[in-house]
């Protein structure tokens, strides 16, 4: 299969463009109609950096990677838009692993309510998939990560710790007592869900300053601090933590805290100012999620976990150039 033939095939995958797209997929350029405020985000995944393509199916990877890039948007409180994929594609890849890749964007799509417009498809020495993500609110209403202000309760949603787990079991790691969580664990990895409900119910009800939790814990709190000069206490001891994780942490001989810290598990990390924490959980809590207190802003800079003992937990968390 050619190039424009297999682009055919990837693009008959997705479902059809909403009526706010005037031009689609094919043309030059998409064209679509938008009110309000634009949110734009450009994530990738690279294969042996961020997947194994061993452990990794291709549906996964390409639900994997459009997830991430929502997930981005979820932290804005913004409405998914649309969304555009580059993949590169290495020798021996094969167009029926393509189609499969773009099934599982595809299951992305329907269930976040975006629409895949276009993108691009090149050769390449591994694979690579690059997302441009799109979303909107009314004007005034998206979040950034600036606002947070002394006082300011700090609040995670969902569980940790999740996609640490999972990510150890795919590489070989036994489940120990965490049989029965096992397959949950590594959906965390295998299919993460962006918190996008959750994220306009935040941004809704008044939080401040918000970030996905992709990094790590620590490392995302940091980038929040330094961007609003505060400090972010957090006490890692109340981070709400997924059911097994520390099973796994057991079985392969780490500290549970330390996969709670760890990063994608694509949970949202907000401050929020004390009145308004009640109505943030109530509406959280009404999309099905979970909203747990986990820290305080402060005056000062940069974020510090507070261990169990009381001790300061380094910040950890992934760096792409470490």
């Amino acid at each position: 299969m050619r190039e424009f033939e297999l682009i055919r095939e990837l693009l008959s995958r997705l479902p059809d463009a909403p009526d706010r797209v005037r031009i689609g997929p094919g043309d030059d350029a998409a064209v679509v109609s938008a009110d309000g405020e634009t949110a734009v985000t450009v994530d990738a995944l690279i294969e042996g950096v961020h997947f194994r393509v061993e452990q990794f199916p291709p549906a996964a990877i390409g639900r994997k990677a459009l997830a991430a890039a929502l997930s981005d948007l979820a932290a804005m409180g913004a409405e998914p838009g649309e969304a555009y994929v580059t993949i590169g594609i290495p020798p021996g890849f094969g167009e029926a692993r393509c189609l499969e890749l773009y099934e599982g964007i595809a299951t992305v799509t329907e269930s976040a309510g975006v629409a895949v417009l276009g993108g691009d498809v090149n050769r390449s020495g591994q694979l690579l998939l690059a997302v441009t993500a799109v979303g909107r609110g009314e004007p005034g209403t998206l979040v950034g990560r600036s606002g947070a202000r002394p006082g300011d309760a700090v609040a995670v949603t969902g569980e940790l710790g999740g996609a640490a787990a999972g990510l150890l079991l795919l590489e070989g790691s036994e489940p120990g007592d965490a049989a029965a969580q096992a397959d949950a664990l590594r959906a965390r990895q295998l299919a993460p869900t962006p918190r996008l409900a959750e994220g306009k119910a935040l941004a809704a009800t008044g939080a401040r300053a918000m970030i996905d939790i992709s990094d790590g814990l620590g490392a995302d709190a940091d980038h929040v601090a330094r961007a609003s000069g505060v400090r972010l206490r957090i006490e890692i001891g109340r981070a709400p933590i997924q059911d097994g994780v520390r099973e796994v942490a057991a079985a392969s001989g780490r500290d549970p805290l330390e996969l709670a810290r760890a990063g994608e598990d694509y949970e949202l990390l907000a401050c929020l100012p004390p009145e308004a924490v009640d109505a943030a959980r109530d509406a959280v809590e009404r999309t099905g999620g979970r909203l747990t207190i986990v820290g305080e802003a402060l005056e000062g800079e940069g974020a510090e976990l507070v261990g169990l003992d009381g001790l300061m937990v380094p910040l950890g968390g992934f760096d792409h150039l470490a």
